[in-house]
């Protein structure tokens, strides 16, 4: 009797976990992902902002679309604006101890601040990243944050922001009031925000004024607007059609689009 010998099918893939980590943690930014690797010191610039990297730890982030640690320090009355220019102009973090900043207090607003900055500075860019290798930032030592620390926080945040309101136009064009018939009640914090919508301020005015975290502002003014409370001011009209300078029929649109997203 003739025995036919047959093929066994080809094993199913397997997923390599280590392989996906790898990938979701590059997910944000590839380049700092490298320099994490390779434990590298120095600035990295991006399109939105700045990081300050020490041996591969992020130290320090910066952005022109969230307040700074100075703004957090001085807002509510922990330090004096003079006694920040002193300290930063003399890249001395000891002379913010010296003059009764608590260490935990520092390192609250520092990781706040850092988190918040590079949120801006990782979003997604036209333009590459630059290195440039150099020194420690003055406020190295206060808390380093592991590169894929950074990069899963920032999509959490990324993830959170869609979830509560999927049009990202609110969170850098000029802010107005939709003032519906029926206007909801809304927190404090909210309330706060609200009140200083005008058509001109952008969320980063209005973190600057409060002395807020960006990100945070950028959460309470998503869910004003998946309120009806607030929308986004629209470009001129020369430069669009007629329609899309009605904020009524822009509101309309984007619930349409919030709708078709879920």
């Amino acid at each position: 009797m003739t025995v036919v010998g047959t093929t066994p099918p080809p094993r199913l893939p397997v997923r390599d976990a280590a392989a996906a980590r790898e990938r979701a943690r590059g997910a944000v930014s590839p380049m700092l992902t490298r320099l994490a690797e390779e434990r590298a010191t120095g600035v990295l610039a991006r399109e939105h902002g700045t990081l300050h990297l020490v041996e591969g730890r992020v130290v320090h982030a910066e952005s022109p679309l969230a307040p700074g640690l100075g703004v957090l320090l001085t807002a509510h009355g922990t330090l004096d604006a003079a006694t920040w220019r002193d300290a930063e102009d003399s890249a001395d973090g000891g002379r913010l101890l010296e003059h009764g900043v608590a260490p935990g207090a520092l390192e609250l607003a520092q990781v706040s601040t850092l988190y918040d900055a590079a949120y801006f500075a990782l979003a997604p860019s036209s333009t590459p990243g630059r290195f440039r290798y150099g020194t420690a930032h003055w406020l190295a030592s206060v808390h380093p944050v592991p590169v894929a620390d950074l990069e899963r926080e920032t999509l959490r945040r990324r993830a959170l922001l869609r979830r509560i309101w999927p049009d990202p136009a609110t969170d850098t064009a000029p802010l107005i009031r939709a003032d519906p018939i029926a206007a909801p009640a809304v927190p404090p914090r909210q309330a706060a925000v609200l009140e200083r919508v005008d058509g001109v301020r952008r969320a980063a005015d209005i973190a600057r004024e409060l002395g807020r975290p960006a990100f945070h502002t950028l959460v309470h003014i998503r869910r004003l607007a998946a309120a009806g409370l607030v929308s986004w001011q629209p470009p001129p009209a020369d430069d669009h059609p007629p329609d899309a300078a009605d904020p009524y029929i822009a509101l309309l649109k984007r619930v349409r689009d919030a709708l078709e997203a879920l």
